[in-house]
């Protein structure tokens, strides 16, 4: 997965936060990912993409406090899964 942008929402105003996320992601070639770094926990943002996007988006945690959080947010493709992930059913 390539991480090309990194967004400190630290700086930014609270209520433009999710709405550059969600361009950033939607931005997004699959396979490709950013980087949000933040002051909490971004757990809000996590339920919000559950909600609006699941199965079509990664969330790793990269860091997790207590002062910085960050994560690496990805767009996955079909059901989850990223480019060159092995299919394991059958």
């Amino acid at each position: 997965m390539t991480t090309a942008t990194t967004i400190d929402v630290r700086t930014i105003v609270p209520r433009e936060r999710h709405p550059l996320i969600f361009r950033t992601f939607e931005a997004l070639g699959v396979g490709e990912s950013f980087e949000l770094v933040n002051d909490h926990d971004p757990k809000p943002l996590y339920y919000q993409f559950q909600a609006e996007l699941q199965g079509k988006f990664t969330w790793d945690y990269l860091e997790q406090g207590p002062e910085v959080w960050r994560v690496r947010i990805g767009k996955a493709g079909a059901e989850g899964a990223l480019p060159g992930d092995e299919c394991c059913a059958g």
